[in-house]
């Protein structure tokens, strides 16, 4: 284990390590920022299967899910700034959307997993997801599952396409240039939505569950749909293909440290902090039609529903184990990023560490 944890944080660093010395973890980072200020930043292990390549600093990884929320942001930095309605018809931005009863659907129902197009409804393979225009052309064309705005079905691969296009109508750029432009370069964050080859050398492998354990047991035809369409195997995410596109639903390279740096964002300038707060509105609560959990989520981020310490926190997870959470009431943001996967939705890894950081914080 490298890095450093303030001397307050020691329960973060002592489960980083008993994690890292188990067999929970390969190799991994966390970091932990609390008003502006990096107190935890902590990584070690290996990047690798074979356990050649030692985690390093600016070791980076895949972490699935958890950029969404990087996408999110760059939908609420938008808005910050009077470019974008979130409320406003997605057809506003985008008039081929409102094709098939979609002229309803608003942008606040794309962040909020709401739109009712949890999936593509034709068959599609990996390699269209590397094809942005037919990515986007097919959502705009069909018709949602279900009454957009009434539940949320998690939009497991079509979240980043969705809003992702909302972001390039606005701007003009694609999401991940924007998003470099306007917000990993001004904060020096190491996070990438479309990896350019040179940095190849320094992403760690992702690592498969030891047994292949399946999302759902008896999927339902939208759990169906969402989980494998397109059938999806681990090493694709290893290709320089799949890291080269911008897929800002999964597709999302970084480390624990850039995550918080941009999460944390709204203490440096970049989103005032109504902007920030702004992802706490709740827009659909209930249970997930596709996820099958109780769920309350706001713009771009699941909202604490009772679930962690203090009630203003925002996060999720990604499917190799990758958290996010931002706690506003603490003005703390917590990010994990490891290269095994524990297979499933059952993956407390990360809870265990952010659960340390909230018992550290209780100490301040």
């Amino acid at each position: 284990m490298q890095g450093f944890a303030d001397e307050r944080f020691a329960p973060v660093r002592a489960v980083f390590e008993e994690n890292l010395a188990s067999d929970a973890e390969v190799g991994a980072s966390v970091c932990v920022n609390v008003g502006g200020r990096t107190v935890v930043d902590l990584w070690g292990g290996f990047a690798d299967t074979a356990r050649t390549r030692p985690w390093r600093r600016d070791t980076i990884v895949n972490v699935y899910s958890v950029t969404k929320t990087v996408m999110a942001l760059t939908a609420l930095l938008l808005a910050d700034h009077g470019e974008l309605d979130l409320h406003a018809p997605v057809s506003r931005y985008w008039p081929q959307f409102a094709a098939n009863g979609k002229d309803g659907v608003t942008v606040a129902h794309l962040l909020s997993h709401s739109s009712g197009l949890s999936g593509w409804e034709r068959p599609i393979s990996v390699t269209d997801l590397y094809d942005w225009e037919k990515a986007t052309d097919l959502l705009a064309a069909q018709a949602p599952f279900w009454p957009p705005g009434t539940a949320s079905g998690y939009h497991v691969l079509t979240h980043g396409y969705l809003v992702g296009e909302v972001v390039r109508r606005v701007t003009g750029r694609t999401p991940g240039t924007f998003f470099r432009e306007e917000v990993a370069t001004p904060l020096g964050a190491d996070f990438h939505i479309g990896l350019p080859a040179a940095e190849d050398g320094r992403v760690a492998e992702m690592i498969p569950p030891d047994k292949d354990t399946p999302l759902f047991a008896e999927p339902t035809p939208l759990q169906a749909n969402a989980s494998g369409n397109p059938p999806f195997d681990v090493a694709v995410t290893g290709s320089r293909a799949w890291r080269g596109a911008e897929i800002p639903a999964a597709g999302g390279t970084g480390n624990a440290r850039s995550v918080a740096d941009v999460l944390a964002s709204g203490g440096r300038g970049l989103l005032s902090e109504a902007g920030a707060r702004r992802a706490l509105e709740v827009q659909v609560e209930g249970r997930d039609l596709v996820l099958g959990l109780d769920l309350r989520f706001g713009l771009g981020f699941a909202v604490s529903g009772g679930l962690m310490p203090n009630p203003n926190t925002l996060y999720w997870g990604g499917l190799g184990g990758s958290l996010a959470i931002v706690d506003l009431d603490a003005g703390a943001a917590f990010a994990y990023t490891p290269n095994r996967m524990a297979g499933g939705l059952a993956d407390v890894r990360g809870l265990g560490l952010a659960m340390a950081m909230w018992e550290s914080m209780a100490l301040l």
